[in-house]
């Protein structure tokens, strides 16, 4: 397993962690989001479900790569922004099922909150239940409610989030560098919840670009 880019691509949970895309131009900022209000706008319009399915299932066969190339490095409360932050979750969930569920489920069992009903997983939650999740959550994006989409990505990640923590505080006292290491992952995920109910907000009130 590798932490670089490739066609198809497998990478690390650093790469989630640290990537944050090169320099950002106005070239390459008017691209993301030209292509991000073409590609949202023409499949909402008149959605077909082989075309809906295929942009789901897109970095199955391409990789992350194409839509980093795109999208990642746009403002995270953006249309282009929270497209990449959404297939990169699926990608990460799809990668290792097995941890993402185990970290969801114990998130789950210690928020007191209503998340894991927004998110919408089926309970009990395993790789098939978080994988089929992911896509599902995606799916929306393109036929029904994008903010809704938006909301169960975010409150899959403060599940994780808290699940990450949870498993950060289990490895301190053994691995103080790995503790270290999953409380940064928490974080992040974390900031992409905030990101995602932003951008969320702004699509409700029909300013997100």
């Amino acid at each position: 397993m590798t932490d670089d880019f490739r066609k198809p691509v497998l990478f690390g949970s650093s790469a989630f962690e640290s990537f944050q895309g090169g320099d950002d131009p106005a070239q390459i900022s008017r691209v993301a989001h030209e292509t991000a209000n073409a590609l949202i706008n023409r499949v909402r319009e008149a959605p077909d479900e082989q075309i809906v399915q295929r942009l789901v299932a897109f970095t199955d066969e391409h990789g992350i790569d194409a839509i980093a190339e795109l999208w990642s490095r746009s403002a995270p409360r953006s249309l282009p922004g929270s497209l990449w932050r959404l297939y990169l979750l699926r990608a990460l969930i799809r990668q290792d099922p097995e941890q993402t569920s185990f970290t969801f489920t114990r998130g789950t069992d210690l928020l007191r909150t209503i998340d894991p009903v927004v998110a919408g997983a089926e309970t009990p939650t395993g790789p098939k239940e978080v994988t089929d999740l992911a896509d599902r959550i995606l799916r929306g994006v393109f036929t029904g409610d994008f903010a809704v989409a938006l909301d169960r990505a975010a409150a899959f990640c403060r599940i994780m989030a808290q699940g990450w923590a949870s498993l950060a505080d289990d490895a301190e006292v053994l691995d103080p560098q790995r503790g270290s290491e999953l409380t940064t992952r928490a974080a992040r995920f974390e900031e992409y919840a905030g990101d995602l109910a932003g951008s969320a907000r702004l699509w409700r009130g029909g300013s997100l670009e």
